[in-house]
């Protein structure tokens, strides 16, 4: 992280304004004095300041919780098949957060006799936070806090959603890749037929330019995602298809947070 301090502390120096330290920042990378993925990662940093939780926050339709009453041989099942750690304990609805299960939790009472458990003796306590509260604020609290989860309420007090810190540290470094995600390749850009290609959703528009030669370019986005979100002017949904210039783009999975896979087409 001394880079990143570095550069910034080196650029607030000239007093330049955040617009300006941008537009530095992309002229670095044009003079190859940072490369793309440390440009990213530093545009990142400005963006997790001004986004706020429900901007990026799982939705309540979306949340994997679990039932207070539950049995063990309930709750196993709903770990395995949705593959996270940390679930919201509620009462009867989702307005009723009591708790925090972490998977883990669990191991002690595998291949036992569990005619006793009762998931009050290790539940953790949930931290509650507003839909309003800017990430990098909430970055530094999960940290101080060493908590992994918040759940999140709406102004009257209402769960919206939940939010992990991963999905904040995305915000900065791209997509967090682990073992229950799909990764079939490294590479952002792969041809499947004559002018048919697929992009991940991570794709640079530097990447993007390069490879197919345009020149696409803002100050508000990097991505490929970003440009599409722009031009469709919102989150597209899977199947969407978004036409411009001599690209047609079909989103061929984006879920409630952003597109993962798109497949392009040039037209002739």
């Amino acid at each position: 992280m001394n880079i990143f301090k570095d550069v910034i502390k080196n650029l607030y120096e000239k007093n330049l304004n955040r617009k300006k330290i941008i537009s530095q920042l992309r002229r670095y990378h044009e003079k190859k004095y940072i490369n793309s993925e440390l440009l990213s990662m530093l545009l990142g940093v400005f963006k997790v300041q001004e986004t706020r939780v429900k901007d990026i926050m799982i939705p309540r339709s979306n949340m994997v919780i679990i039932k207070k009453n539950s049995s063990i041989e309930e709750i196993l099942p709903l770990i395995i098949n949705s593959a996270h750690s940390r679930f919201p304990v509620i009462l009867e609805n989702k307005d009723e957060v009591v708790g925090i299960l972490l998977a883990k939790d669990l191991l002690k009472y595998i291949n036992k006799d569990n005619s006793s458990f009762n998931i009050e003796d290790i539940i953790r306590p949930s931290v509650i936070i507003p839909e309003t509260k800017r990430l990098n604020v909430l970055l530094s609290e999960f940290k101080s806090g060493r908590n992994h989860l918040a759940v999140v309420v709406d102004e009257y007090g209402g769960v919206s959603g939940l939010i992990t810190i991963e999905d904040v540290l995305e915000q900065i470094v791209g997509d967090i890749i682990d073992e229950h995600d799909s990764a079939n390749s490294n590479n952002n850009i792969k041809k499947i037929k004559n002018n048919l290609y697929s992009l991940n959703g991570t794709t640079t528009l530097d990447e993007f330019n390069s490879f197919f030669d345009c020149k696409y370019k803002s100050d508000s986005f990097d991505t490929i995602s970003g440009l599409l979100i722009y031009k469709h002017k919102g989150l597209p949904k899977t199947q969407d298809v978004i036409s411009f210039d001599n690209f047609k783009f079909q989103i061929k999975i984006s879920d409630q947070r952003r597109i993962h896979n798109i497949y392009v087409e040039l037209k002739n």
